[in-house]
């Protein structure tokens, strides 16, 4: 039954309609009376529901996402055609990062403000998604000095003197005057940028996301006073928080949109990044004479380069690198009690581990109960019933519900062991509240055993992991051993919006600290494994071959990261095929793949070989493997569609054919911005990539895990606005920032 009518107060309207005795009697029978009236009360709320929706369907900001183009048509806006033609109905609703919303409720407003900067950056936040800058390059063009019409600020090349102007060459900030550029700046080869009709409009695909509260990672290696803003000790750039607009008409500018935060910019308005509701902010209980319920005064940073964590701050002042995300206080006076910090990192969208707005999955709930009582909630966190995870399994244990939900209420670092034994048909969630994004540390807790965040699955039992950062240690999921009587069976291990750290940890430079070791161990589980939305390391497999059925494996809009194209992404130990049927949808894998069969591969980009030993069953659609592995039927996929261009192509010259084949398979080899995690593009393609990938899914968006993001559709209907709204004789190009 949908889990959606549980929240639905209407729900059991038309029970609760019956006479008392058919009540009595339904309840005597386990309420299948209940559950069917229920199942009618959803199709009569649904017929309610839509016909309550008419009225609001009149206006832009209410109605469904099927009539925003028919209300486009009454102020005559024309859809563009790389969104798809418009939806006839809810049955075929387009993406709603699609959906132009926003961009017919400001038609009118568009047409009075043609020709405007400030309009082309809130065409591409409108239409794109994207916060931009635009840029007139007329302005910064070398100017012949006319003694009736003076440009001091355009009289002269580069200084070698200006450090902050040097910074910004070439970007959307830049100050320092050009020479022209007679290429066009939306030249389809290769663009130009300083000409007199140019305008470029800089957009940031790189989100800045929010890290609150969360304790700094000590560099032990370098020093007792040396500090890094991520938990997990690497070095990442600190992001701007963007300010909200409040005029319209003005050109975006640092503290306006997702970019790095750079030392000279920090060091000169170091007010204007730090702050409760600032970019940063760090808290140091006790140093200083500063408590840990307020931040460290401005007038106690200072910006510093600590790339090599020889510079020494002075006393009462505590050093921070935005550019690599560090800080470091006097090594005579360091702090006791710990330091928290908050800040923004970069990334493209939200997947894994993070503080950013997640539907909650709740439990089943059973028909013969209310909501309320359909699962036993433990929360975990300062102020709450339960400080420490352990305490929550603890009493978790001790009153045994079948159906639970341990929630971590904040962000927060929390260093101990976990271990959980589910009994037959029960359910557990370990879940972090929505917007908060806390970690599981593992470390070495036992010397005789391996330490992991451990789930021994019952028969039936589910287990859910869900918005977590694990890392330190594997997540260890443990079926019956054949020693134990009968295998678990029919039982579902769910991994959502998690992030399992390739490696089990990264250094400074986002190098794994153990790259051979997988983040996922499932070793005799008879139950489905489900993962989304999530960034896992590999992925081992144990079961037994001669006596079971493989595991269905279900992985989708998520990333694989076996730390390299030549390690096992998904396998089994030894290095052999993993014992599951693997179904994959919208994924990036680093690695190889090892299974027993795939159902499904569809618009996902595999680095490594796929290997299947039963390659009768599925197929393998719209997806980016190499050519010399053994797959599945393929349809749609690269290299194989360029191979297949060449061969027909190209029929007389064997030694010209072979030649051409190699050139297009490396053409269209995916190019990626980072392959590693921890950095801010990680795992988002590289803008050399070729069409065949950032257009080659089934809807032509871009293959791997940003494909929900419809980049390449927005990409073109914000380029074909722009056009629209460009003043006369102008030429527009999109550059992208991030």
């Amino acid at each position: 039954m949908n889990t959606d009518i549980a929240t639905d107060p209407r729900v059991d309207r038309l029970y609760a309609l019956l006479p008392a005795v058919h009540r009595m009697r339904d309840a005597e029978r386990g309420y299948p009376l209940k559950a069917l009236l229920r199942v009618i009360a959803e199709q009569v709320n649904v017929v309610e529901d839509d016909i309550a929706q008419l009225y609001e369907n009149q206006f832009i900001e209410t109605a469904d996402d099927w009539a925003v183009p028919y209300l486009g048509d009454l102020v005559g806006y024309r859809p563009v055609a790389e969104a798809g033609a418009p939806a006839d109905g809810p049955g075929c609703e387009a993406p709603r990062v699609l959906v132009p919303r926003r961009e017919v409720a400001n038609t009118i407003r568009y047409r009075r403000r043609k020709g405007t900067l400030a309009l082309l950056e809130q065409l591409a936040n409108d239409i794109g998604g994207w916060p931009a800058r635009a840029v007139e390059f007329f302005k910064l063009l070398a100017w012949a000095q006319n003694l009736q019409h003076l440009h001091p600020d355009r009289h002269r090349t580069v200084d070698l003197r200006q450090v902050e102007a040097l910074e910004l060459l070439d970007g959307p900030f830049d100050r320092i005057t050009h020479s022209v550029d007679l290429r066009r700046i939306g030249s389809q080869r290769t663009r130009g940028r300083c000409n007199i009709p140019s305008v470029g409009v800089f957009v940031w695909r790189l989100r800045s996301c929010s890290v609150t509260l969360t304790p700094a990672c000590c560099i032990e290696e370098s020093g007792p006073h040396c500090f890094s803003f991520s938990v997990l000790g690497q070095d990442a750039p600190l992001y701007v928080r963007p300010q909200p607009e409040t005029d319209p008409t003005r050109i975006a500018g640092e503290l306006d949109l997702p970019v790095p935060i750079r030392r000279t910019a920090f060091d000169a308005r170091i007010a204007d990044f730090v702050g409760v509701d600032a970019s940063l902010s760090i808290r140091v209980d006790g140093w200083g004479g500063l408590t840990g319920s307020d931040p460290v005064p401005v007038a106690q940073l200072l910006a510093a380069d600590l790339s090599d964590w020889r510079y020494v701050p002075p006393l009462n002042r505590i050093a921070v690198d935005p550019v690599l995300g560090r800080l470091a206080f006097p090594p005579s006076q360091l702090p006791k009690k710990g330091v928290r910090v908050s800040y923004h990192y970069g990334f493209p969208a939200d997947i894994g581990g993070g503080e950013y707005g997640r539907p909650i999955l709740q439990p089943a709930v059973p028909p013969a109960l209310p909501p309320a009582k359909a699962f036993e909630l433990y929360r975990v966190g300062e102020g709450e019933t339960h400080r420490r995870v352990g305490e929550a399994l603890a009493q978790w244990q001790h009153d045994r519900p079948q159906h639970a939900v341990i929630e971590f209420a904040a962000s927060g670092v929390y260093v101990e062991p976990i271990e959980i034994v589910l009994a037959d048909h029960q359910t557990l969630q370990l879940r972090a509240a929505n917007r908060t994004r806390p970690v599981l540390r593992l470390i070495d807790w036992q010397t005789d055993l391996p330490d992991a965040l451990t789930v021994t699955l019952g028969e039936g039992s589910r287990i859910t992991l869900d918005g977590l950062l694990v890392t330190g240690r594997p997540v260890q999921i443990l079926g019956a051993t054949p020693g134990e009587g009968a295998s678990t069976c029919g039982g579902e291990v769910v991994i959502r919006h998690c992030t399992l750290v390739p490696g089990w940890g990264i250094d400074c430079d986002c190098e794994p600290k153990r790259p051979a070791e997988p983040s996922l161990a499932l070793s005799n589980v008879r139950a489905r494994v489900r993962i989304e939305h999530s960034i896992v390391g590999a992925i081992q497999v144990h079961e037994d071959e001669v006596r079971q059925d493989p595991i269905a494996l279900c992985i989708a809009d998520s990333i694989v990261d076996a730390t390299s194209a030549q390690r096992q992404a998904i396998g089994a130990p030894g290095a052999s095929w993993a014992h599951a049927t693997l179904t994959i949808q919208r994924c990036t894998v680093f690695g190889i793949v090892d299974v027993h069969a795939m159902a499904l591969g569809e618009n996902c980009i595999f680095s490594g070989c796929v290997n299947v030993a039963r390659r009768q069953i599925g197929c393998m659609r719209f997806c980016w493997v190499p050519t010399e592995c053994r797959t599945p039927r393929r349809y749609h996929c690269q290299p194989d569609g360029v191979v297949a261009a060449v061969k027909a192509r190209v029929t007389d010259d064997a030694a010209r054919q072979a030649s051409e084949i190699a050139n297009e398979t490396l053409r269209v080899e995916p190019q990626f911005s980072a392959r590693r995690y921890g950095r801010p593009a990680y795992a988002q393609l590289g803008p050399g990539c070729a069409v065949e990938i950032t257009r080659g899914a089934d809807d032509e968006s871009e293959l791997g895990v940003y494909h929900d993001l419809y980049q390449p559709q927005r990409e073109a209907n914000l380029r074909t606005r722009l056009t629209e709204y460009t003043p006369a004789g102008m030429n527009v190009g999109i550059v992208f920032a991030s």
